[in-house]
């Protein structure tokens, strides 16, 4: 071979080495580009399976469960029956002593669920003087809507529970909280009512607590103390409520116990007094449940002598009963899906009564101002846009909007000493109160609410998943 021939067959050889190289990079490059997408789409996934295995705490969640005093004749058990949830409690039990007198509130909703229908029929009986309750609650399916099903599922549940404690059927009481319109398994729960009996003792409410969340994230308990005539009269309470909030009577799941001595008529007067500026003044997302339940029950075992309809102790004793129910209240606002913030919607100088809770919830329910909270914008014409669209008596020129101590408008106009940069430093607080005075009357409401957050999207997407 000529070295002319050998310079050339080189050169042909180099050239073909060196588109082979190209190609072979452009491959491995490829390789990479795809082994990384691969990689982030597979870390994305696991980010995800995380966050909906473990639900991040509510950045308004009290710091622990509180130390709840433990009520003298009511004992509490839960345990996991596979519902829906794995490897959590979602059924709980409570047993009530002889002589427990009960209450109740219930939503009005006509798309109700059985357990609601059920525990209203039996409070509207005559129950034996004598006579002790229980109250069985599961999560993750609501058994609402599920028709006659859903009435057999209610019967099956409570004749299990009445005959491991030895009570009438008239005498349990049940609540379900979870998915609508699906059957609820009702055999899971009667195959773990014996666990459940065997292990029910005053000490724990707060399994009780844990074991009726859904889209919680912390359960929710309360309690005061007053001094009776005689010794002292415990309450206690414990709830359930994320999302879909905005009862329309009582609250979702709400439970509270008290040793006090008192009648049922008394119990339910004192009961009933205390829901609306309670639990009927919060809000979450404008939806009531179906099956909203709140249950009081009095055991009777305090050294206390009985709380009568009126004097001092009846009067400290609805008072301190009202503080629970407010906490509680409270609680299942500040766990609100997604939220971040915590609001007061303080209406003053309503017309009336009625156009201060529609004011109020007109504010607490937008969903332009809740976004501006979520983004703490404090967009102050999308509060003027919610008190217009109310329906409720408003007059431009007398309207005053308030941001905690801060002036933002009144007299028809923005207040000339309001600075912008003050009001966004505001809403950087977690704790807010926005305050409208109509100037039209004497009547005064407040509604406590939150913000609206990608993350309640989130949940409530994903939520049957």
């Amino acid at each position: 071979m000529s070295k002319t021939d050998w310079k050339a067959e080189a050169k042909a050889l180099k050239k073909k080495l060196k588109k082979k190289v190209a190609t072979l990079t452009a491959q491995l490059e490829e390789a990479a580009e795809t082994a990384k997408d691969r990689a982030e789409d597979l870390a994305e996934a696991a980010v995800a399976a995380v966050t909906k295995a473990v639900k991040p705490v509510s950045p308004l969640a009290p710091a622990a469960f509180p130390v709840l005093p433990v009520i003298k004749g009511a004992a509490f058990s839960a345990v996991g029956a596979g519902i829906k949830y794995q490897n959590r409690r979602d059924v709980m039990l409570v047993s009530l002593c002889p002589g427990t007198t009960v209450a109740g509130v219930f939503t009005r909703s006509s798309t109700r669920s059985g357990c609601v229908r059920d525990c209203q029929e039996k409070l509207a009986m005559k129950a034996p003087a004598d006579a002790g309750a229980a109250i069985v609650v599961n999560s993750g399916n609501s058994n609402a809507f599920t028709g006659k099903i859903g009435d057999k599922a209610v019967a099956e549940v409570t004749d299990a529970a009445a005959t491991a404690l030895g009570l009438p059927s008239s005498r349990v009481f049940s609540s379900s909280t979870g998915v609508i319109g699906e059957p609820l398994p009702y055999e899971k729960i009667t195959a773990v009512m014996p666990e459940l009996v065997g292990g029910l003792t005053e000490e724990a409410i707060q399994s009780a607590a844990e074991a009726i969340m859904t889209t919680d994230t912390f359960p929710k308990g309360a309690s005061a103390v007053i001094e009776g005539e005689g010794g002292p009269i415990h309450i206690s309470g414990i709830a359930k409520g994320s999302g879909m909030i905005a009862p329309d009577m009582a609250t979702m799941l709400v439970y509270i116990f008290t040793d006090a001595k008192i009648s049922a008529a008394n119990l339910q007067k004192m009961l009933s007094r205390n829901v609306d500026e309670t639990f009927n003044s919060i809000t979450v997302d404008s939806d009531t449940s179906t099956s909203d339940t709140l249950l009081l029950c009095a055991t009777g075992q305090s050294a206390a002598a009985e709380v009568k309809a009126t004097g001092p102790v009846a009067k400290a004793f609805e008072t301190a009963l009202r503080s629970v129910m407010m906490d509680l209240a409270h609680q299942v606002v500040k766990d609100g899906e997604g939220a971040t913030k915590f609001v007061e919607i303080r209406v003053t100088g309503a017309a009336s009564a009625e156009d201060a809770l529609r004011i109020g919830k007109s504010i607490a329910d937008s969903p332009l101002v809740k976004t501006a909270l979520a983004g703490q914008d404090p967009n102050w014409g999308r509060i003027v846009a919610a008190i217009g669209k109310s329906g409720a008596a408003a007059d431009r020129d007398k309207l005053r909007i308030t941001f905690g101590d801060l002036v933002v408008a009144e007299k028809g106009w923005r207040n000339p000493d309001y600075r912008e940069e003050d009001g966004a430093a505001y809403f950087r607080r977690s704790e807010l109160v926005i305050g409208v005075d109509l100037g039209m009357g004497r009547a005064k409401r407040s509604i406590w609410t939150c913000d609206l957050t990608s993350r309640y999207i989130e949940i409530n997407a994903d939520y049957r998943s």
